[in-house]
């Protein structure tokens, strides 16, 4: 499995917080019968990694990776979680040196025309960029695209469903990372058919 299989599957990838573990398996059937593929499990919460196993066991033609991996703890509880991708905001040494040493797809951050250069010398074609709307949007890919071309993207950061087209018509962009589809309210009220609706929604963008 390669990490550009697992992003062209959708053209969004839903970053999702999990609060409550019993929303894991429901919420990710939501967004995978939405036509969502790829989900991205931030570990931001003490039960992430257990959402993560749940929503393998239960939806084993889903990938579902981890995010927020960010040092070498992160980088284990996604090893042991059973991740099928790993993302993280940012990079450093020590993810770079754990990275080589695991055939887990990994999605490393970059916000800067250096960092790319950087990861890009270490054999990533496929970036992470975050914070997407912060670091320039559209018009910071579209100046990398110039002298890196064979550095792709899924931005991630402040970008709607009225924006995700603007990042998706870019040569330099696979997907977008988001969180519109993921509405808390709804989340809260077990609304799973209007979440479904949302991933749906999300899922037909045109790449």
């Amino acid at each position: 499995m390669s990490i550009e299989k697992i992003l062209r599957s959708a053209p969004v990838v839903p970053v999702v917080v999990i609060d409550n573990i019993d929303d894991a398996v429901p919420l990710a059937q939501a967004l995978y019968n939405g036509g969502l593929r790829a989900l991205e499990i931030t570990l931001r919460t003490p039960v992430a990694a257990q959402a993560v196993k749940l929503m393998k066991a239960a939806l084993p033609d889903a990938y579902v990776g981890t995010g927020t991996v960010i040092n070498r703890e992160t980088f284990q509880a996604s090893v042991d979680a059973g991740a099928d991708f790993m993302v993280s905001p940012g990079v450093n040494d020590e993810l770079l040196a754990l990275a080589a040493d695991t055939d887990i797809p990994f999605l490393p951050g970059a916000a800067t025309p250096s960092e790319v250069m950087k990861l890009a010398s270490h054999g990533f074609s496929f970036l992470k960029f975050f914070p997407a709307e912060a670091a320039g949007g559209t018009a910071m890919l579209k100046s990398i695209n110039g002298p890196l071309p064979q550095v792709k993207f899924c931005p991630t950061g402040g970008i709607s469903l009225a924006t995700a087209p603007n990042y998706l018509a870019l040569p330099n962009v696979v997907c977008v990372g988001g969180t519109w589809m993921l509405d808390k309210t709804l989340i809260a009220n077990k609304d799973w058919t209007a979440i479904e609706h949302l991933a749906r929604q999300a899922c037909e963008l045109n790449r």
